[in-house]
């Protein structure tokens, strides 16, 4: 049994907190107090009522009445029925059986994505995966969200994913070295808040008014002045125009003999062929100051100094994650790393490139010495994939060819989805398109704890646990401590633990033992912790038993700073080469040239989008809307709690714009407008703010979906401010295939009509079975 803890803890992904308990409920949930800076995502969780927790097992009523050949038109429209586990785990499993011996494992989904779980055991990806993996394979997604086109273009230029989801130069070595930082897109603390694996001390504001402190010139180039929350110098930018203005820095660069050509020519390859295009000889344009200027709308005289301090001081550029979340994604990572060649500080201490500094919390800390374990997901022996923005194209398409990095790919005929942690009708763009999509799959099974709007879309829905009502361990590399995050409170209802749902199907199957391995879930932490401390051992860090550890609530480890990114290579290239095909940076690959990709010539390029302020679209729909993180909550979860909700504005997301364009249709703080385009519409609360430019719009995505339906062919209107009912749901380019949402214009009026009531936060209709 797991001892009493002297200090009731639980880790999240956005902080730790210390838990009151009474009578086996929550009566309280603090900050823990060793956080300089915690996050409030769960401020008032412990007054919240429950009515939005699935408390039963729950199938859709004409899905119990038909199963599969119900159809899917009525998921997110039916009422449900709720039912005992027994009855709901036989009909999963029927369908599971159904699919798997007459269309094979590839026609069944296994979709997991999110932020599920700060423990890495019951954690519902890793849960779901070793469940389909045992029981055959499963068409799995690839890639992120977040930095899709980074995770595919970065190792093609250098080799590994080293500044972007692997090592980054450390925020020290900044502190102590870097004199010019060049942030594309901002260091938002917002962001900084969270972390995969939990967060004990948030000190990512402190760490950046060290940075100002130290004498570092801050620049930050984005269309949000407040993207950047320290002082320093905001240079205001059209959205998607960063390459233009890097190509317009390149060639200040080149045309004024400052390019650092020795690193050029020892760490590079296919400069020569790249500088060609940045003078304009192999297309008539050169990508001058001035014409980075007509693009990007900074002045020339401006991009022309900025090129010059950047040569002449120890400078490190970074760009946030939100860049590549356009149209041809993949560029500006690539024009980032041939920017930062020819200045010729890779490598160098507070020199070089970065990427996501301030996406979540640790990047650029100091990280601990031992790895955490996690529960391992085996071997998945369906070879079919997608990357993870092409659900609805999977859905609607299927044995339809796409290409994907340099691969032509086809479209599974997809028969079942099963879909635990995660909520892809927060996260997937396009979301009127998604729900055509959704419709088309003959079973959609879902583990969640709240009646999301996947859970409501789904036909056979499991309750599951939340944080506080499990036992895990929590950590991540760059976090000092490891966090015993216990159970204080009795599931909620009839929910379960993930684990606990998997072994039991895993039972129906006749692979229990090859599931559990004969452990409970005390024994994986166990078995978990054992590993942990025999790392520390060998290091002589004396670590405590479990039951001691367990008992403390959580232990702190000892760190070490990374060392600048790619300084081996620096030191010496040839006996630690890239993992490149020449061993070298790819200004120029010969890769993706052969990629045959139409206006991709092997090298970074500025490629006009489709959907920008430039574009033809724009007289229509004139203002381009950026859709940002929330700094309420973690994407969309605990939309529904207090912190969340009273930032809304008359029950509505809010949505900035500046002063010009609301002038110009009357508007004022606190209106009700209507943004659309010709994908969807949705409501928002008006906030008029300087703090965007002219013909800007900024949204943060996580409210929850909140359509009002009806049974024409019209786009419903979303009541309460999902900001993905407008975004694009087109892939990057075929490099990629990432996801695009900043790629999107709309208009924006005063919503005149009858304020409709929000009913996102309500469960679903119940009735009887049969």
């Amino acid at each position: 049994m797991f001892p009493t803890q002297k200090q009731r803890v639980v880790s999240t992904h956005w902080g730790t907190y210390n838990v009151a308990v009474d009578q086996g409920s929550i009566s309280s949930i603090r900050s823990w107090s060793g956080d300089p800076a915690p996050a409030p995502v769960w401020e008032g969780l412990d007054g919240m009522q429950t009515r939005l927790r699935v408390a039963s097992p729950a199938i859709r009523k004409s899905f119990f009445d038909k199963q599969h050949r119900a159809g899917g038109a009525g998921r997110g429209r039916e009422p449900f029925v709720e039912v005992d586990w027994k009855t709901a785990l036989d009909m999963a499993a029927g369908q599971l059986e159904r699919v798997r011996s007459t269309h094979g494992n590839a026609a069944i989904f296994g979709g997991s994505y999110g932020w599920a779980s700060a423990g890495r055991f019951n954690h519902a990806q890793s849960q779901i995966h070793r469940f389909l993996n045992l029981f055959g394979g499963y068409t799995r997604s690839i890639n992120s969200y977040s930095y899709g086109a980074g995770e595919v273009i970065i190792p093609r230029v250098v080799g590994s994913m080293h500044s972007l989801a692997g090592r980054h130069t450390s925020l020290k070595s900044m502190i102590r070295s870097t004199r010019l930082l060049v942030s594309l897109g901002g260091l938002p603390e917002k962001n900084a808040q969270v972390n995969a694996g939990g967060v004990t001390r948030h000190h990512y504001r402190d760490t950046l008014g060290q940075l100002v402190q130290a004498g570092v010139r801050l620049v930050s180039i984005s269309p949000i002045r407040d993207d950047t929350s320290v002082p320093c110098e905001w240079v205001p930018i059209r959205p998607q125009t960063d390459v233009a203005l890097m190509l317009g820095l390149a060639y200040v660069l080149e045309s004024e003999n400052l390019a650092n050509r020795a690193f050029l020519a020892t760490y590079t390859v296919g400069y020569e062929s790249f500088r060609d295009y940045l003078l304009g000889l192999t297309d008539g344009v050169p990508k001058t100051p001035q014409w980075a200027s007509s693009i990007c709308r900074i002045s020339a005289q401006d991009i022309a100094q900025l090129a010059r301090d950047m040569a002449r001081h120890r400078t490190m550029i970074t760009m946030s994650w939100a860049l590549q979340r356009a149209e041809n994604g993949e560029q500006p990572y690539w024009m980032t790393v041939a920017l930062a060649s020819m200045i010729g500080q890779i490598g160098l201490e507070g020199g070089g490139f970065g990427f996501g500094y301030a996406a979540v919390n640790g990047i650029g800390h100091d990280s601990i010495t031992v790895k955490i374990p996690a529960l391992p997901q085996g071997k998945n022996s369906v070879a079919s994939f997608i990357p993870v923005s092409r659900i609805s194209d999977m859905l609607l398409n299927k044995g339809q060819s796409f290409r994907y990095n340099g691969s032509t790919l086809t479209y599974p005929d997809i028969r079942l989805i099963y879909w635990a942690g995660g909520n892809p009708f927060h996260h997937h763009q396009d979301l009127n398109r998604l729900r055509k999509a959704w419709a088309v799959p003959e079973t959609i099974i879902v583990n969640e704890p709240w009646w999301t709007a996947t859970a409501k879309h789904a036909d056979i829905v499991f309750p599951t646990t939340v944080a506080f009502e499990r036992n895990d361990i929590a950590g991540t590399s760059s976090d000092p401590f490891i966090v015993a995050s216990a159970a204080h409170a009795k599931p909620h209802g009839d929910a379960w633990n993930d684990y606990k749902v998997f072994s039991e199907f895993a039972a129906r199957f006749g692979f229990l033992e090859k599931f559990t391995e004969g452990r409970t879930e005390e024994d994986w932490l166990r078995s978990f912790y054992a590993r942990i401390k025999e790392q520390g051992d060998e290091q002589g860090l004396n670590l405590p038993g479990f039951d001691e550890f367990w008992a403390q609530g959580m232990i702190e480890l000892p760190t070490r700073e990374s060392a600048a990114v790619f300084s081996e290579f620096i030191e010496d290239p040839v006996e630690h080469p890239l993992r490149t095909p020449s061993g070298r940076i790819e200004i120029f690959s010969q890769t993706i040239r052969d990629f045959g990709i139409d206006g991709q010539p092997g090298h970074p390029v500025w490629i006009e989008p489709e959907e920008w302020l430039g574009s033809r679209q724009a007289q229509d729909f004139p203002l381009h809307l950026l859709s940002n993180q929330p700094a309420s909550k973690l994407h969309s979860q605990y939309d529904h709690a207090p912190h969340s909700r009273k930032r809304k504005i008359s029950d509505r997301e809010p949505i900035r714009m500046h002063p010009l364009d609301a002038a110009s249709r009357g508007i004022e703080t606190g209106m009700i407008v209507r943004v659309f385009n010709t994908r969807g519409s949705c409501l928002a609360g008006a906030v008029v703010s300087e703090a965007v430019i002219p013909g800007v719009l900024q949204m943060a995505t996580g409210a929850w979906l909140d359509l009002a339906l009806d049974d024409g062919d019209g786009i419903p209107l979303d009541k309460h401010g999902n900001v993905n009912v407008l975004t694009r749901d087109q892939g990057t380019s075929e490099i990629a295939q990432g996801s695009t949402a900043n790629s999107c214009l709309v208009q924006i009026e005063r919503y005149t009509a009858v304020l409709p009531p929000t009913t996102c936060f309500e469960p679903p209709a119940f009735l009887a079975g049969k």
